[in-house]
């Protein structure tokens, strides 16, 4: 190989990847002594003397473009005050870690042991050329303001202080929406903010910025209102001094619109809400405790638009909502600085998502029937999924407009689908279905609760408040595992076989001979059945006793299933359980049907399948794009295994023209769009991304699933049963602690559905269609 050849493969290998799923392996190859060549001495000479030549090229072969340093000297920790540069490192990593999983960006968090503004300010100007931007952290005010103005003027590289600018673009946000429901304009309403410290500051300019007037504010510290006569004041404090004669928050209240609160807890009373204006909107975003307490707020005006800073109530100012995705949009232009203009940007595009319709993913994970903008809903939620497209692009534009740009976007679709690209669906579904099932945690019964890593799952959904585990064992085997593991709640354990279940056992086995004595069951086999734990447990869950049932761990599946068959029984209007796993792709969410149950299934049975796992796909917030793969694409072999395929389609096309599906396809031209588009532009699948495949028979669905599993490492949900009256879930052999807690909050989702009964009645609906 020539020198220049060798020159330009080590900086095509040192140049920056693109955008895609967030990965915890290493980008670059790394496997031959080739590759470690070039990824040291001697290749990485070549990328060296690139940027020598002009610091730019710096973003095009190191990983600086992508990251972000989070910076504190740990003087103002949450509410935890002057806790020091080491105790604030937690903190730091957390937020690390949201840039990473909401908008892709990587971070190294850097705690820097001063309190001196200056020592500060040139500590982090000589570590800047490592970064592409600068998230300053939990610093103290007033020195907050000088570190930040100072580290804007002097670097060429995004600054932001997130304390100040994230809660005033998220609140900003809420207000525009509140004030227009409200029916009032900015540039009218009375505002009394209640705190002078540097997130109070940062707000309120930005609602100048907006249109609010200085002389209808009024500011409160810690002694009072600030007045204009009063001495030693901070040039910050003194902005928005008023020349109004009130000193008290009681005074400050009496005609306020608006109520902006970033002190302390319960200050507000209900007196002083009464006092103030028609339709008024009241932030309390004191953490963790607001200042006056929502239930309390809403008792007292049933008028009132509020927000907090609390998951557990409406309107959450959550900063979430604004730094992942503003760093986002300014590295993606290589801003050289954040200003208003992307901060405002910033905020419409926030409070204009508010008004859009909600998709469905978002209601499932806040357990909603259906989020609409108004009194409730003022701002986006933080797990919507629109976000990362919709913030960044307008901070990016604001950046450009402003002419902070060095690399300006020209397209801006391609844009907003590699914003896309960044995050994987994966890890967020698995969030989004423990959030939904938290909300209302089920009773699941582990059928084997004496095994360790069955025990472990049911200590994480315990403890998450995804569901409340009861465990089938021995006893002292259980008792003994809990101690192991430090579970020390008071969970409810059942030995089926002791003496002291006889009653239950006694009273399952009668209503199980009830329903089987015409099948040759006698009432002494029943009774022994019972104390088996598969029946004992199928029993609870039929008899209410518990909400759904886990178990699988130690068995075979077809062992599990039987009993399950004969007490559980099929939802009405179901001919046939199905199973599906979720593979967590690099792609994306991948549903695979059936893997578990149907071993040669026929046309019926296929349609069915399909039918049962798009509604299984919607329960988790996505639109199905279904494709019936076979080894033939659209009758290019005309054997019995493919036309029952092709027949499945057509009768689904002619009976459910609603549904995003076809085929027969082959695996390959299913998942590749480009292919398929190239190939068969008549599919109904074209253009479009596959999230779901029916394969014709058992061996096939259940070899590329595990395939899928141990070869690339993919993550499973599964396998999920469909079509069954009650939630039963079967595990698979050995499975993982993760897998296990990610089944049970699915069993206590379904659960929460039948509790409604709306999923039988859809499939029932859907069942009884096809005659």
């Amino acid at each position: 190989m020539s020198k220049d050849s060798k020159r330009r493969e080590a900086l095509v290998y040192h140049a920056k990847p693109k955008p895609g799923k967030i990965k915890v392996v290493p980008t670059k190859k790394y496997a031959t002594q080739r590759d470690l060549s070039l990824a040291y001495s001697p290749g990485v000479a070549e990328p060296c003397l690139e940027i020598e030549k002009d610091k730019n090229n710096c973003y095009k072969y190191t990983a600086k473009g992508n990251l972000v340093a989070v910076i504190s000297n740990g003087t103002a920790v949450l509410g935890l005050g002057n806790i020091g540069p080491e105790a604030s490192k937690p903190v730091m990593e957390g937020k690390g870690l949201l840039f990473k999983i909401f908008a892709d960006i990587d971070v190294f968090d850097i705690e820097v042991d001063t309190e001196n503004v200056e020592e500060f300010i040139q500590t982090v100007k000589m570590i800047a050329p490592t970064f592409g931007g600068i998230n300053l952290e939990d610093i103290k005010a007033p020195e907050a303001f000088e570190i930040e103005k100072r580290l804007k003027e002097e670097l060429d590289i995004p600054v932001m202080h997130d304390d100040q600018h994230g809660t005033a673009i998220i609140s900003a946000a809420a207000l525009l929406n509140a004030l227009e429901l409200s029916e009032k304009n900015i540039g009218e309403v009375n505002i009394v903010v209640s705190g002078a410290g540097a997130a109070a500051v940062s707000c309120t300019r930005l609602y100048i910025a907006f249109g609010a007037k200085r002389e209808n504010i009024v500011m409160l510290d810690s002694k009072g209102v600030i007045r204009d006569n009063r001495e030693n004041l901070t040039s910050q404090k003194a902005e928005f001094a008023t020349h109004r004669k009130i000193n008290t928050l009681a005074e400050a209240m009496d005609g306020a619109d608006v109520f902006i609160g970033l002190s302390t807890s319960d200050i507000v009373t209900p007196n002083m809400l009464k006092t103030m204006a028609k339709n008024p909107v009241v932030f309390a975003m004191a953490n963790p405790n607001p200042e006056i307490r929502y239930d309390i707020a809403v008792a007292t005006r049933d008028d009132i638009i509020m927000a907090t800073g609390r998951s557990d109530h409406p309107n959450q100012v959550n900063n979430v909502l604004g730094f992942p995705f503003i760093f986002r949009g300014a590295l993606d232009v290589r801003a050289t600085g954040i200003n208003e203009a992307m901060k405002m940007a910033a905020v419409k595009a926030l409070a204009s998502l508010a008004k859009e319709s909600v998709p469905e993913q978002v209601n499932i994970a806040y357990g909603e029937t259906r989020l609409t903008f108004g009194k409730d809903y003022i701002i986006p939620k933080p797990f919507d999924p629109r976000l990362i497209s919709v913030v960044p692009p307008a901070v990016a534009k604001a950046a450009m407009e402003s002419g902070l740009a060095k690399e300006p976007i020209e397209d801006w679709q391609r844009y907003e689908e590699t914003l896309l690209e960044r995050l994987g669906s994966d890890n967020k579904i698995v969030r989004l279905l423990h959030n939904r099932a938290r909300l209302n945690p089920k009773q699941v019964v582990f059928a084997e609760g004496d095994q360790l890593a069955v025990l472990k799952a049911a200590q994480i959904v315990f403890e998450e408040g995804i569901a409340i585990p009861i465990l089938l064992g021995r006893k002292d085997i259980i008792e003994n595992l809990k101690k192991e593991i430090e579970f020390e709640a008071d969970v409810l354990i059942i030995d089926p076989k002791s003496d002291e279940q006889k009653t239950q056992r006694d009273k399952y086995a009668k209503v199980y001979w009830e329903q089987r004595k015409r099948k040759g069951v006698t009432f002494f086999s029943a009774k022994k059945l019972m104390r088996e734990r598969n029946y004992f447990a199928a029993m609870m869950v039929n008899e209410g006793d518990a909400d759904a049932l886990i178990s699988g761990y130690t068995r075979s599946y077809p062992e599990v299933l039987k009993p399950m068959l004969e007490l559980i029984g099929l939802a009405p209007g179901a001919t046939r359980a199905a199973t599906t796993n979720v593979m967590m792709t690099e792609r994306g969410p991948l549903f695979l049907s059936d893997t578990s149950i149907n071993i040669d299934p026929n046309v019926n049975d296929l349609a069915k399948i399909a039918q049962m796992t798009a509604k299984m796909v919607q329960l988790f917030g996505l639109t199905p794009v279904m494709a019936m793969t076979s080894f033939s694409n659209f009758g290019s072999s005309k054997r019995e295994r493919t036309t029952k395929v092709s027949q499945a389609v057509e009768y689904l096309h002619n009976r459910h023209p609603e549904l995003l599906i076809d085929g027969e396809l082959q695996v390959d031209f299913a998942l590749n769009s480009s292919m398929l588009q190239d190939k068969f532009p008549f599919s109904k699948l074209a253009g479009r991304k596959v999230n779901t495949l029916i394969f014709p028979n058992l061996e096939s669905a259940n070899i590329t699933y595990k395939l899928l599993k141990e070869l690339n490492k993919t993550e499973s949900i599964g396998p999920i049963m469909m079509g069954m009256k009650k939630p039963v879930h079967i595990l698979q052999l050995d499975a993982s602690v993760d897998e296990i807690v990610n089944m049970t909050a699915i069993a206590v989702i379904d659960a929460q559905q039948k509790g409604k009964n709306k999923l039988n009645k859809t499939i029932s609906s859907e069942f009884s269609t096809m005659g």
